[in-house]
């Protein structure tokens, strides 16, 4: 197997609501919001879903890298129930290997609420259930080191038995890539995740909010010298200024593709890491994975969803 993606399972739920909406309800534009069920099951009943599709972060890169031929495979905690079912097919109608046995968990399968505003940007409400409960006893060691890769998502690292979990994978992996994921979640996690980046990944994904905050700086310049001396892969999405990749002394840059209609900036991240990663493993250069990553979140930002 080529790629191996670790994260949570989240059963995605897209609606599209007003502004006001996220108002009336206390939530911040753009970010990730942790719920409970209750509050999860109270938003729910405020809005209309357009659809539902076996979603998380990492999960979303997995599914594009499989689309673009790439063998792959993800483990995910979901429960025996009816939406964890509908995760594990979902993976499996995309040739995705789904590494885990599914069992009776004391609480439901885990779903964000993705809240897509007229503007496109996407809010996000979720409601971890059991993804959330991922331990080191559900890490098979033989099925990460069969992985040339193993991809992580900042989402999944908590205190506490899923750190076990982050743990054990990263002591077992060939190669290890690592997404920031979120800035609230670089906030929460800070020196953690610092300690992770300059010490036991090889790859980094990110965007420039999130890597700023990591570092504590607000210079892109900053970014630039200091991934240097990490002598890794970092990528940086940039919005409409583009990605750069920084590796060793060597830093390469792609503009964002321009004139887009835009529709819903859901796993525009993800799929940009799936491009990248596919011209990682195919053995292309650094300009080209960028230009991989650049094309496939051009074009899923024109469709609602984080599907191709």
């Amino acid at each position: 197997m080529k790629i191996l993606g670790i994260g949570n399972a989240i059963v995605d739920v897209l609606c599209k609501v007003n502004d006001d909406f996220l108002i009336k309800n206390s939530l911040t534009k753009s970010t990730m919001k942790l719920i409970d069920e209750n509050e999860f099951k109270t938003l729910l009943s405020l809005v209309n879903i357009e659809e539902t599709v076996s979603g998380g972060s990492v999960a979303n890169s997995i599914v594009g890298l499989s689309q673009l031929g790439n063998k792959v495979g993800f483990i995910g905690k979901v429960s025996n129930d009816n939406l964890g079912q509908k995760y594990e097919d979902g993976l499996k109608e995309e040739n995705v290997k789904y590494l885990y046995e599914k069992k009776e968990e004391p609480i439901p399968t885990g779903s964000c609420l993705i809240l897509i505003t007229p503007d496109s940007e996407r809010t996000m409400c979720t409601y971890l259930g059991t993804a959330g409960k991922i331990n080191a006893s559900d890490i098979d060691p033989k099925i990460i080191k069969n992985s040339e890769i193993t991809f992580l998502e900042g989402y999944l690292w908590d205190e506490g038995e899923p750190k076990k979990a982050f743990d054990k994978a990263i002591n077992n992996s060939n190669k290890v890539v690592l997404s920031l994921s979120d800035l609230f979640c670089v906030e929460r996690h800070k020196k953690h995740f610092l300690e992770l980046v300059r010490n036991e990944v090889d790859i980094v994904f990110a965007n420039e909010q999130e890597f700023l905050s990591l570092i504590n700086s607000n210079s892109f310049n900053e970014i630039i010298s200091f991934s240097k001396n990490l002598k890794k892969n970092i990528i940086i999405t940039r919005g409409k200024k583009g990605a750069v990749a920084i590796s060793n002394n060597e830093v390469v840059e792609c503009p964002a593709k321009q004139d887009l209609k835009i529709k819903d900036l859901t796993g525009a991240g993800d799929l940009f890491a799936a491009g990248y990663l596919h011209g990682f493993i195919n053995n292309l250069s650094t300009e080209r994975s960028l230009e991989e990553g650049t094309k496939l979140s051009s074009n899923i930002i024109e469709k609602i969803g984080a599907r191709l």
